[in-house]
């Protein structure tokens, strides 16, 4: 199981890319796997065909209407670590005793 963060970016759309955001986040919803939408990016977890198979759906939805899209792709894989996306977080507010901002 692995997570992966990922950032699409449409260059020809101007500054506001709210719209291609929902657009990829209804994609990643109905896939069924476990995500994170943060301000920079997007992380999923699950198996490497899969989530890649996720992000590969997204670029060609952006791709679309973009004529050019840049993709960030940032990856975590763990030999025999189960699920851990929704425990990192709670691990670390854990170690300072405290909740932090999210």
């Amino acid at each position: 199981m692995i997570m992966l963060e990922f950032s699409l970016m449409p260059l020809d759309q101007g500054p506001d890319i709210g719209e291609h955001v929902a657009r990829s986040l209804e994609i990643v919803a109905a896939s069924g796997v476990d995500y994170r939408l943060g301000p920079m990016g997007t992380v999923l977890e699950g198996e490497w065909d899969e989530v890649f198979a996720i992000v590969k759906r997204c670029a060609e939805r952006a791709s679309q209407d973009c004529e050019r899209v840049t993709l960030a792709i940032k990856v975590d894989s763990r030999r025999g670590a189960g699920p851990r996306l929704a425990g990192r977080v709670a691990e670390v507010e854990r170690r300072l005793g405290r909740k932090l901002q999210s």
